[in-house]
């Protein structure tokens, strides 16, 4: 009887794993910042790259093929900035922020794919400024916008909501900037968008401003805004 109940349950499990797409293998969020380098990994990947293919995928658009077979696609706009690594990783040189979303890495055997697919979703954290360079000046105003661009399948808000992920703003000394700051205005018109806006001083040439993203308190990249005054 207890031989039965154990066939029961492992049946039981094997269906919900087919029913919710249970794979094994998790997905992994990546956060980098605009102008760095990122590698995505691949998380089921065979002893030969060749068989590795990567796909992309944002806002809900078809599939575009970066990698196929081990071989990279020569017909995309970025392909100057994509490699394939030893590891069947997928690397991106000077990431700009067009370049979030997800990410599939998938192994084909005589045309057969072998397991599931290992999604990497890449976080792209970016500062513009209200300003060029040769308008910055002491007495100037300036706003800086960091935002964190994401593709999970829901709305921005909404995910970050639930992962407890925050955008803040921070001085040199690493102190968290507030509404209470009387020289800064600090406004969130979104869950993933943080403002600065400031009126400049003398003393704020090279001075630095860092937009950080944290993940459950834990910071998973940076931006710094550092004052060039004209």
């Amino acid at each position: 009887m207890a031989d039965k109940c154990h066939l029961c349950l492992l049946g039981l499990i094997i269906l919900s794993s087919l029913l919710t797409g249970t794979s094994g293998v998790d997905d992994a969020h990546v956060f980098i910042s605009s102008g760095e380098n990122v590698r995505l990994p691949c998380n089921n990947d065979l002893h030969d790259c060749k068989s590795t293919t990567w796909n992309y995928y944002k806002n809900r658009s078809a599939a575009v093929e970066l990698i196929n077979l081990g071989i990279k696609k020569k017909d995309i706009e970025r392909h100057e900035r994509l490699s394939l690594g030893s590891d069947c990783s997928l690397n991106i040189k000077n990431v700009i922020k067009e370049d979030y979303g997800l990410y599939t890495c998938q192994q084909y055997v005589n045309d057969k794919q072998q397991g599931a697919d290992a999604r990497v979703y890449l976080h792209v954290l970016h500062v513009s400024s209200s300003s060029s360079q040769t308008e910055i000046s002491a007495g100037s105003s300036v706003t800086l916008s960091c935002q964190l661009y994401s593709y999970t399948g829901v709305s921005c808000d909404d995910w970050i909501r639930s992962e407890g992920i925050q955008l803040f703003w921070v001085n040199q000394a690493g102190v968290k900037l507030t509404i209470s700051d009387t020289r800064y205005q600090i406004s969130a018109p979104g869950l993933c968008i943080i403002t600065l806006t400031t009126t400049l001083l003398n003393e704020d040439d090279n001075r630095e401003w860092r937009c950080e993203v944290t993940h459950r308190n834990q910071v998973k990249t940076s931006v710094t805004y550092t004052v060039k005054s004209s």
